[in-house]
């Protein structure tokens, strides 16, 4: 029986490097890889081996007749890739090792974040070089995207942070959480040109954190919100505010947009409380949705359902999910259905509605409708909830360029380039925050690695400044600025102490939502 690929697969690629018959497609090498949401494996070519479930980071491969009830449908789904792109075939392909050219001795490197695209990168670089690698992150905790935007009714994507938890063991490696990069020294933060001043090379990892606008009057209501901020609100962000939702409201949600992010959240939203309530969703999320109880969530997409954002896989497990009716709508002439009164509380349903667009957010004190135009006609939809998933733009740090228009920072190839279009020496730039928001955690992988080989090209050539400070100068820079910095072992006493609470409530962990409490369970332990 053939190994199938499921929905928590986060296109790591690991399993396709150990695959002996070369059947796991799309390859990093490959068109499509980086826009699929998972890979695929080949059930003619499998000889049912399973070195790729033993590869897989996030335990998304199983046998065929081993996937629970729900995961059956990715039985088709690994083989209608097939059957749809006939000109892939699998079969033996030849090995392409590195160059390892010989580089400076004594190099030290930062990395600016713990998402998976600094992860990948501090792989690589204790992969092929000698270099000291400080890893830097404004929470306490690690993870970025992985630990505060992947839904809490996924978490074997999350398991690829155990990847990464063993680089941060790695004795070249020394973990400095909770340190901000910025401008403001006299708030503790520590500049771009300090980290310049410090190491032979900068990668700065930082996603996009910042949503996309929809432009329409009302959109500033209470009850009117990005789907960054609610995601970071139910996944335990600390400063991440709630949305005002009544208790005795209309239990609709509007979604503006249709990408894989947009139906992560309405699945969240409709899902019943009681199952949401086994994750380690945040508890403030929690109580609020037990209060408010949504039961319906309305998604628009403003060209028709061909062009949707959302990946097929990730479409198709929505009919998966029980208690849940299904509704779309792709005629903008024919029958739209009434949204206009208070949700059916007797069940729950996700409606996409396409060829359609808001035009007004509606309300006095607080939102109550969304004006939406479909087709050439405009009507109403109730709503308590109002969420845009439109795109995300990275926050600028002062002290480095930044393209508004483009909403990340400008490079070449993942090096950092300045106003004048000059590289900056030893300045990188990764993931999301250097080619904006697209692509998933595999496109994320292949970037890392290509920018962490463009360094290598630098540092033999000579192309990076090294830096006249001492290897425990960065250390004291940070003493100095009065940071209570956590070092790797704060961070697991963070983590065990997370998991302690949710083994008392039957969860994975329960978060900590306020920075205070990550210190105070990290104690004084720093390496």
């Amino acid at each position: 029986m053939a190994f199938v690929i499921t929905q928590s697969c986060c296109s790591d690629a690991g399993c396709v490097s150990v695959c002996p018959v070369n059947c796991i497609h799309p390859t990093p090498e490959e068109r499509g890889f980086g826009t699929s949401d998972i890979l695929h494996i080949d059930p003619e070519a499998c000889i049912d081996c399973g070195a790729c479930a033993d590869a897989c980071p996030v335990n998304a491969i199983f046998p065929a007749d081993n996937l629970s009830e729900r995961d059956t449908i990715f039985i088709d789904i690994n083989a209608d890739y097939y059957k749809n792109n006939s000109d892939i075939s699998s079969g033996w392909s030849d090995v392409v090792y590195p160059e390892m050219p010989r580089l400076p001795e004594g190099l030290r490197v930062a990395v600016v974040g713990t998402g998976p695209s600094g992860g990948y990168a501090l792989r690589t670089l204790l992969n092929r070089t000698l270099a000291e690698v400080t890893v830097i992150d404004k929470l306490p905790t690690p993870g970025g995207l992985v630990r505060a935007g992947v839904a809490p009714d996924h978490p074997s994507t999350k398991d690829v942070m155990r990847t990464f938890d063993i680089l941060y063991r790695d004795p070249r490696v020394t973990m400095a959480t909770n340190v901000q990069v910025g401008g403001d020294v006299a708030a503790g933060e520590v500049t771009p040109a300090e980290l310049a001043e410090h190491f032979d090379a900068v990668f700065y990892a930082v996603g996009a954190s910042r949503s996309k606008r929809l432009g329409i009057p009302g959109e500033d209501l209470p009850g009117s919100t990005s789907a960054t901020d609610l995601v970071s609100w139910y996944n335990a962000v600390p400063g991440a505010d709630g949305p005002a939702i009544p208790v005795d409201g209309t239990g609709r949600a509007v979604i503006v947009g249709t990408g894989n992010v947009a139906l992560d959240v309405a699945r969240i939203l409709v899902s019943p409380p009681e199952q949401l309530a086994h994750t380690d969703i945040a508890d403030r999320a929690l109580k609020l949705l037990r209060e408010q109880n949504i039961h319906e969530v309305v998604l628009l997409g403003r060209r028709g359902q061909d062009s949707a954002a959302y990946t097929a896989a990730e479409f198709r497990a929505l009919s998966t999910i029980p208690g849940i009716e299904l509704q779309v709508y792709d005629d903008a002439d024919g029958e739209l259905p009434d949204l206009s009164q208070p949700a059916d509380p007797s069940h729950r349903r996700i409606v996409f509605l396409f060829q359609s667009s808001p035009q007004a957010a509606v309300g006095d004190e607080r939102l109550d409708a969304v004006t939406v135009r479909t087709g050439e006609r405009e009507h109403s939809v109730a709503a308590d909830l109002l969420v845009r998933s439109i795109g995300y733009r990275s926050a600028p740090i002062e002290g480095l360029p930044f393209d508004e228009q483009a909403g990340h920072f400008p490079n070449v190839d993942g090096r950092l380039v300045g106003d004048d279009g000059e590289v900056i020496p030893g300045g990188y730039v990764l993931g999301w925050a250097g080619r904006g928001s697209t692509g998933g955690i595999g496109a994320n992988k292949l970037q890392a690695i290509s920018t962490v080989e463009k360094f290598i090209e630098d540092a033999a050539a000579g192309n990076i400044t090294r830096p006249a400070t001492g290897p425990d100068d960065f250390d004291a820079l940070l003493r100095r600025r009065h940071r209570r910095v956590v070092g790797y072992r704060g961070m697991r006493a963070i983590d065990r102490r997370e998991r302690e609470r949710g083994a008392l409530q039957g969860r994975p962990r329960v978060k900590f939502t306020e920075v205070g409490e990550m210190l105070a369970a990290a104690g004084r332990r720093r390496r």
